[in-house]
């Protein structure tokens, strides 16, 4: 199986889908067929901010048909921010897609959590992933989902987290914790890698990513069937 993948939104997160899912593949014993096409991470915002829908499906579409040229038999968006256009850029049908949010209910639940903390974009948050979630219930800090996601925007566009931007995400997961019930935080949002890999927040965390590179690896290895996971 020919794996693709949308990069570039923003680099980083890219960079990290790459490492691990070349990992995954190793540890399941398969080679990896992959290729990636660079997306902007610019557009990529204001459209999000703005809800044009269309008109970033657009912009992915040419980048899912010059993967589909490149031999590629399905794709996937390397930010759960970029999935706002999701069902637009299916109905495009250029190629079989591979959400980044649709496995998490699942994972969530066989994780045996009744509820879950979300850091990411405003409108991931806002959304509760897309209202996705039917197995656990999702909670986030709606009073500061603007400044928030704003935060992550400025780490994904920058590539890296300081120490200070670090210190405000993990904050905002503790209390999610403390105040809100959340029995693990998920990092719902790519680059947020960056403000907690290689740290004890002090409470569990869920990297999406991780969730999704695992799905992928178990397509690219014949693990599980195309039909079964592609919208």
């Amino acid at each position: 199986m020919h794996i693709g993948l949308i990069g570039g939104i923003g680099v980083a997160a890219t960079v990290v889908y790459y490492q691990r899912l070349t990992a995954a593949a190793d540890r399941l014993g398969v080679p990896l067929r992959l290729t990636i096409s660079h997306g902007d991470i610019h557009s990529l915002i204001r459209n999000n901010l703005d809800d044009a829908r269309e008109a970033q499906a657009a912009i992915f579409a040419d980048r899912l048909a010059g993967l589909k040229g490149a031999g590629c038999d399905c794709a996937a968006l390397t930010s759960l921010g970029a999935h706002f256009c999701f069902d637009e850029l299916k109905r495009r049908g250029v190629l079989p897609l591979v959400s980044g949010v649709a496995p998490l209910d699942d994972e969530f639940a066989a994780r045996g959590l009744r509820r879950v903390g979300l850091l990411g974009t405003q409108v991931v948050m806002e959304t509760r992933l897309y209202g996705q979630l039917r197995r656990t219930e999702a909670v986030a800090l709606d009073a500061e989902a603007e400044a928030l996601g704003r935060t992550y925007r400025e780490i994904a566009v920058a590539g890296q987290c300081d120490p200070d931007r670090r210190r405000v995400l993990q904050d905002a997961g503790r209390r999610m914790v403390e105040d809100l019930g959340a029995e693990a935080i998920v990092l719902a949002g790519t680059d947020l890698n960056l403000a907690f890999d290689g740290t004890d927040p002090g409470y569990p965390v869920i990297d999406a990513l991780d969730v999704h590179v695992a799905l992928l690896a178990r397509l690219a290895a014949g693990a599980v069937a195309l039909s079964d996971v592609a919208a």
